[in-house]
């Protein structure tokens, strides 16, 4: 795995951990903030062609 991948499939990981975060903490703005992070982590992922959900990154 490159380490162009490798740092994007770390940055969807990242990004699913700290919505997790922000959900239990029950703070709404920072939900939406890591929430679009993660949509962006992931439309980046997707554009390298990666398959988020299949390289493991959707879960942490």
């Amino acid at each position: 795995m490159g380490t162009v991948t490798e740092a994007l499939l770390a940055r969807v990981q990242e990004a699913r951990a700290e919505l997790a975060t922000a959900v239990a903490a029950d703070d709404v703005y920072s939900v939406a903030v890591a929430q679009d992070e993660l949509d962006d982590a992931v439309r980046l992922a997707r554009g390298y062609g990666l398959d988020v959900e299949a390289a493991g990154a959707d879960k942490e």
